[in-house]
C-alpha cells in the first residue's frame, strides 16, 4: 500500500502526523482569536485597575457587602464566585490566593474548597485548551528549549510530574497551567492531576480564610 512514510511513522508512534505543505503556520486564523481574547483580558485587568481589588484590604473594605450578597443569593452567590474565580485563572491574572481566602470567609471551609477546586480546574483547563490549539508546532519547538527541565519530567511520567508541580508549587500557578499545553500533555491527565494537586493547598487557604473575619476584627491584617 502506498503512502507517506513520515505520516505512517507519526501515526504508529502516537504522535502528530506530518503537516502538509502550506498548513504549518505558527498561528491559524480563528484559532488565534481566543488567545488574543485572553491577552486583551489580561491587559485590561491592569489597565482598569482591577488588581486593586485582589487584596485582603479590599476584602476588609467590602466584606459586609459580600456577606450580605452571599446571605441573599445563597447558591447563586457560590456560582458567581466560581465564575469569577475560573475567569481569574483562565486570564492568568493575580488574585487566586485572595479569592480562596475570601471563599473560606464567605462560604466556609468545605464549600469554599469545593468551589475553588472546581473553578480553578475549569479556568486552568480553558487556558490549557486554548493555548494547546492556538499555537502551532513551530511555536512549540521554539518554547521547548526554555522548558527543557520540565519537559524531561513530563516525558518520564506526565501525571506524576504535573501532580508534583501542583502540590509543591515550585513554579507559579499560571506557568504550570501553560507549560503542559506546550509539551502536548493529554487533557485527561492534565485535569485529574490538577484536581488532586490543588486540593491540599486550597483546603489550607480556605481554612485560613474561614477565620479571616476574626483576624480582620482584631486588626491582625495591615
Amino acid at each position: 500500500m502506498s503512502g507517506d512514510p513520515e505520516k505512517s511513522r507519526g501515526r504508529e508512534a502516537g504522535g502528530p502526523a506530518a503537516t502538509p505543505t502550506g498548513t504549518g503556520r505558527v498561528f491559524t486564523g480563528r484559532r488565534l482569536l481566543p488567545l488574543l481574547g485572553l491577552l486583551v483580558g489580561l491587559v485590561g485587568f491592569f489597565a482598569l485597575g482591577l488588581d486593586e481589588y485582589a487584596s485582603v484590604e479590599a476584602l476588609r473594605e467590602h466584606r459586609q457587602s459580600l456577606l450580605d450578597f452571599v446571605e441573599r443569593y445563597g447558591v447563586l452567590a457560590g456560582l458567581a464566585f466560581m465564575l469569577v474565580y475560573a475567569t481569574v485563572i483562565a486570564f492568568s491574572v493575580p488574585g487566586g490566593v485572595v479569592m480562596t481566602l475570601a471563599g473560606g470567609f464567605l462560604f466556609g471551609i468545605w464549600w469554599a474548597t469545593l468551589y475553588v477546586v472546581v473553578a480553578a480546574t475549569i479556568g486552568a483547563t480553558v487556558l490549557f485548551v486554548i493555548v494547546k490549539h492556538a499555537l502551532g508546532d513551530a511555536v512549540r519547538a521554539k518554547v521547548r528549549p526554555w522548558v527543557g527541565k520540565m519537559e524531561d519530567g513530563f516525558n518520564r511520567n506526565a501525571f506524576s510530574y504535573l501532580l508534583f508541580l501542583r502540590l509543591i508549587a515550585v513554579f507559579p500557578f499560571w506557568v504550570v497551567n501553560l507549560v503542559p499545553a506546550f509539551l502536548g500533555v493529554r487533557l485527561r491527565t492534565y485535569v485529574i492531576a490538577t484536581v488532586i494537586g490543588i486540593l491540599p493547598a486550597t483546603f489550607i487557604f480556605a481554612s485560613v480564610g474561614n477565620g479571616l473575619g476574626a483576624i480582620l476584627d482584631a486588626g491582625g491584617v495591615p
